[in-house]
């Protein structure tokens, strides 16, 4: 009998980010808080029993066996040793592509949590997540699926269960931010002096990347400056392009939405999570 899975693949916010070093290899070291929000891509796994991994609908110019979900799929075949392990893999993209929200990795953590359920593997949290480094420093949080302070290249997790559970705004820059480029500014900052949880918990939630982008991304500055006009303490999520700002509660999230899309902004409203919709449906399932 065929089993076929349905799961989301939630976006993340990075609450503060900052870089504090770097490492011999040319990897940034940071700190920074990561949460997730009910808005998703939904990823459905149906298993296969001829050992082929397939993906519907590839992007377009980007090879079927280069696409993060196959690759992570074909990593946890590989690391199980099973030939006859198979899969069709259809995603449902409504995360943007270079938006900050972490949409890639994602999927990917999807992937490898979803089919160690389908294929009844019994994998550890942490042989997944350390799978998911593989393929992305930000992998491993949506593979453990709980708020978490993050350091290292953002693979060193510590829970923060207890982060308020806001409504938030986010607005979508019509631009494709590089991360790379980011990264490899001249004037991007490098050298912060890390801080503890307790002064992310006191308000302190600079990005490090946010002046750089503002530089090279007028759109993203645009946003950031109307999504200020309407709320205190906006911010932009990881390197960007994404910003968002809290409100008090889903009505006036809804009619901040309202407003920022008849200006012809791309926006939306989504509710914090500290546990990942991925984790609460496997637990539902």
């Amino acid at each position: 009998m065929t089993q076929t899975l349905r799961l989301p693949a939630p976006a993340k916010l990075n609450l503060m980010l900052r870089i504090v070093g770097r490492r011999a290899d040319g990897y940034h070291l940071l700190q920074t808080v990561f949460q997730f929000i009910d808005r998703c891509d939904w990823i459905t796994l149906e298993q296969r029993g001829d050992g082929r991994i397939h993906l519907a609908q590839p992007l377009p110019g980007v090879p079927e066996d280069a696409d993060l979900t196959v690759r992570a799929a074909q990593l946890l075949k590989n690391h199980v040793g099973s030939a006859g392990l198979g899969v069709d893999i259809t995603v449902e993209k409504n995360l943007p592509m270079g938006g900050g929200l972490g949409g890639g990795s994602s999927d990917a953590a999807t992937l490898l949590v979803g089919l160690d359920r389908l294929w009844n593997l019994g994998l550890s949290e942490d042989t997944l997540a350390e799978l998911g480094l593989k393929l992305g420093a930000d992998v491993p949080v949506f593979v453990r699926g709980r708020a978490a302070w993050a350091e290292g290249v953002g693979e060193h997790l510590t829970p923060l269960p207890e982060l308020a559970e806001p409504w938030y705004v986010v607005i979508v820059p019509d631009c494709h931010v590089a991360t790379a480029a980011v990264f490899g500014a001249a004037d991007l900052t490098r050298n912060s002096a890390p801080i503890t949880i307790a002064d992310f918990s006191r308000g302190d939630g600079r990005n490090d990347c946010l002046p750089v982008v503002r530089a090279i991304y007028p759109p993203v500055a645009a946003a950031l400056d109307r999504l200020s006009s309407i709320s205190a303490g906006a911010r932009l999520t990881g390197t960007g392009a994404c910003v968002f700002a809290e409100f008090q509660d889903q009505a006036a999230a809804l009619a901040a939405v309202d407003t920022l899309s008849a200006e012809g902004l791309k926006a939306f409203a989504a509710r914090g999570a500290n546990r990942s919709p991925l984790q609460q449906s496997l637990d539902q399932a």
